[in-house]
Formats: C-alpha cells, structure tokens, sequence
C-alpha cells in the first residue's frame, strides 16, 4: 500500500464519517425514496403514504434550507417526551405546535433498508447519525417500564434501552389526508 493510500486509511478509519457509504440501489429498490415524500419547504417532509410530517433534521440540530446543521441532542426519553411537549408549547415548528416522538413502526418508515452508515436517505434527512433514535413504544410486561424501543439508523437495527441512556430523537406529527 502506498504511503499516501496508508495515511488516507488511516485518517477515515480513525474519524468518524458523516457521508452515506453505501446505497444498494441495483439489487432493490430503495425503500424510502425521495419521491414518496413532498418536500413542504419548511424543513420537513410529509410522506404520501402514511401522511405523517417529519422534521428533517434531529433535534439540536438546524434546518439551514440546505441541510441539517449542529449537533443533535442526546436525550432521555422522558427528556424527548418533554423537549416535543415544550416545543410545542413555544409555538411549535413549521406553523405546527403537535410534534411528538414516533412509535417504533412510524420511525422504522424512514429507515432506508438500501443504504448503510446511516440507514437513511440523507437526500431527505441530511446529517443523521448511524446511531440509536427514541421512539415512543414502551417495553411491555412486567418490570419492563424502564425500557423503550430504539432504532438505529446505523447497523444495529431495533431493540430497547433503558429510559435513563442519552439518544438522538427525530420528531413527528400526524398528517392529514392529501
């Protein structure tokens, strides 16, 4: 390998990189494609199918017209349940004020079964980290309350945490019927 081929190893494998790495898109068809949302201008999507309006970027961080800029938020869950609460209670976003965090099948929508590193379609949701977003579903039975179901736009795919842990969180609201 040559010195300048080491050094570029090197420096990708040791710093986290936010571009998407791949996207299968000649084996299947992507899974959430950008023509089955309509871009509403305002920094989210409304998806054709389910009606559902999502904020495009994560919480903590900006919609700039462009892209997502900033950090996003690493939360609890009650503290996602109470930045959505409060949100909303400030006027909202996007001349909306009912933004909640999705259930697990609703967040599983945008996940991009094609692509990896994230799992998303960054052209719809630019700047989304792999990693493990809250969702609203609770783990059921006994002495299970403390967990809630989590989806990972990176390779780890669904499974509960303890409420207590710091995630990213994406919000949602209901849409109405186009």
């Amino acid at each position: 390998m040559k010195a300048s081929h080491l050094f570029l190893f090197l420096l990708l494998g040791s710093t986290p990189v936010l571009a998407q790495q791949v996207c299968d898109t000649q084996s299947y068809p992507m899974s959430a494609p950008a023509e089955n949302f309509i871009d509403n201008g305002d920094g989210t999507l409304t998806d054709k199918q389910s009606k559902l309006t999502w904020m495009r970027c994560s919480l903590g961080q900006v919609w700039n017209g462009t892209t997502c800029t900033g950090t996003p938020s690493s939360l609890t869950w009650q503290s996602a349940l109470e930045a959505a609460q409060g949100l909303n209670q400030r006027g909202g976003y996007a001349s909306h004020s009912d933004w909640r965090v999705p259930h697990i099948p609703e967040l599983a929508m945008i996940a991009e079964r094609q692509c990896s590193n994230p799992r998303i379609n960054i052209t719809l949701f630019p700047a989304t980290p792999a990693e493990y977003f809250w969702t609203a579903t609770t783990r059921r039975g006994p002495d299970m309350d403390a967990d809630a179901y989590v989806l990972s736009f990176g390779a780890e795919g669904a499974k509960y945490k303890g409420k207590g842990e710091a995630l990213h969180v994406r919000l949602v609201r209901d849409g109405k019927a186009m």
